[in-house]
């Protein structure tokens, strides 16, 4: 479907007469319309990994364990929590305040979201950015990536069949359909993607002073880090069934590699061991394998491939019909070069050696570029680590392990910088779609004259005896 300028205002101005009327509000209605969320995910289940398997290639087990389960867990989470979360705060105003001795806080929600999803999880960060925005009591318009065309329609037909368009409405189409949105006055506005479309975003949304999250996936790419006293055969496992997770289309991927000289040969190994454990010989034959999402995506992934093809020491091959590249390590690359300076978001995988004894001047390299929204380390000094780990600026991470803190409940899930801002998941999630506001109880008796004028003379002296013994 097509859409104008006056559509997507009407769709807009719709849903803040429905938010006016206070329906949203009620945190008991929220909490129906999540479960409500939650059972219709469950039923669409199938049809949902179906789409998966159509736009990225994706497994059933890999499209439940990447997108659908995680929705499930995400809002059980708020369903649980949501009474807690939103219950207004009560302050003590203190004695400047004196007689008005009470004062809340209320979570507001912020009124009309846009919930901008992108290609690479794109049911997972659709519905569950959309839950979030439900739990905080706002309305949503979704639009959806034109790239990943099977989910969009998929979930089109799902929030239709949910909810009135008034409470949450999906749009799809291209850019030109996502700059129409911008331009129209929200409230809120969650977009996860690029940097440099999340540059636009937040440009667009300053025209009206709009509160934007973003979640973008580091433009200079997200490290991991092995040291020389790793346990390498571990490490090789775990990297290589995250960089085959969906092709290596996911933001808090790894984008490429420094290992300690010391390990990096024996380190290559039992990497190519794991990629052929875990996927086989030949990957783009296996079905299991995920697919790069479009033809354009495949050619600039194949290009740079082609760029360090003497340098590849496994992999390097590809099916463009079938927009599949093989897991590819490319050893060895200089810290400076130019696949190590962008987020590669393909199956590519640089490896960057460096002398053990030079970890703090690798880790300096790595802090003066653009803050990733991961980072991972790999070895047994867990003091360096945990050191490392409070020092350095990333959205979040892993110490021998990858991706799995994204699965821990009741943390945030938030990037830094070029990385992104705001945060989300669980209570996280409430507190980014809705804002805290507020409110003194005054008292009509016992006021005191302390803040009115006279502030010269004897009534001055004793006014300021006492402003300064309040604030002791």
């Amino acid at each position: 479907m097509s859409y104008t300028n006056e559509q997507i205002q009407e769709i807009v101005a719709t849903q803040r007469k429905f938010f006016r009327t206070g329906a949203t509000l009620p945190v008991k209605w929220r909490i129906e319309q999540l479960k409500k969320l939650k059972a219709a995910v469950i039923a669409h289940a199938t049809e949902f990994e179906d789409a998966l398997t159509a736009d990225l290639g994706r497994s059933r087990a890999e499209a439940f364990l990447c997108d659908v389960g995680p929705i499930v867990v995400e809002i059980n989470e708020m369903i649980r929590g949501l009474r807690r979360w939103a219950r207004p705060e009560t302050h003590f105003s203190g004695l400047m305040c004196f007689p008005s001795m009470i004062t809340k806080v209320y979570k507001m929600p912020y009124g009309v979201s846009l919930v901008i999803s992108p290609f690479n999880f794109p049911i997972l960060l659709t519905i569950g950015v959309v839950a979030a925005a439900m739990c905080g009591g706002n309305t949503v318009v979704i639009k959806t990536s034109s790239k990943s065309s099977a989910c969009t329609a998929v979930m089109k037909r799902f929030f239709a069949e949910l909810f009135p368009p008034e409470y949450i409405t999906l749009i799809d189409g291209g850019h030109d359909v996502a700059d129409m949105c911008l331009a129209q006055r929200f409230d809120k506005i969650f977009y996860t993607g690029s940097p440099s479309v999340g540059k636009h975003v937040m440009a667009e949304a300053a025209k009206n002073l709009t509160p934007v999250a973003l979640e973008l996936g580091g433009e200079t790419g997200n490290w991991c880090v092995v040291r020389k006293d790793a346990d390498i055969k571990d490490a090789a496992r775990k990297i290589a069934f995250f960089k085959l997770l969906n092709a290596g289309q996911i933001c808090i991927n790894i984008n490429q590699i420094a290992v300690a000289k010391e390990v990096v040969e024996p380190f290559l190994e039992e990497l190519k061991k794991a990629f052929t454990k875990q996927i086989g010989d030949n990957p783009i034959a296996n079905e299991e394998y995920p697919k790069l999402i479009t033809e354009a995506a495949y050619d600039k992934c194949a290009k740079l491939a082609d760029e360090y093809r003497d340098r590849i020491v496994y992999g390097g091959f590809g099916d463009r019909t079938s927009c599949k590249y093989a897991p590819t390590i490319i050893y060895p690359v200089n810290q400076d070069e130019h696949i190590v300076m962008h987020e590669l978001f393909c199956p590519l995988l640089p490896v960057v050696p460096f002398p053990d004894a030079e970890i703090d001047a690798m880790m300096e390299t790595i802090a003066e570029r653009e803050h990733p929204l991961a980072m991972y380390l790999f070895t047994k000094d867990m003091r360096w680590a945990k050191r490392t780990m409070q020092t350095q600026q990333y959205g979040g991470g892993c110490i021998n392990e990858v991706c799995i803190h994204l699965m821990v409940k009741g943390v945030p899930f938030n990037g830094t910088g070029h990385s992104g801002m705001g945060a989300y998941h669980g209570e996280w999630g409430f507190r980014e779609f809705t804002h805290p506001q507020t409110v003194l109880k005054g008292r009509t008796r016992f006021n005191l004259t302390l803040r009115e004028h006279p502030y010269t003379g004897k009534a001055g002296e004793w006014k300021m005896r006492l402003l300064k013994w309040f604030e002791r």
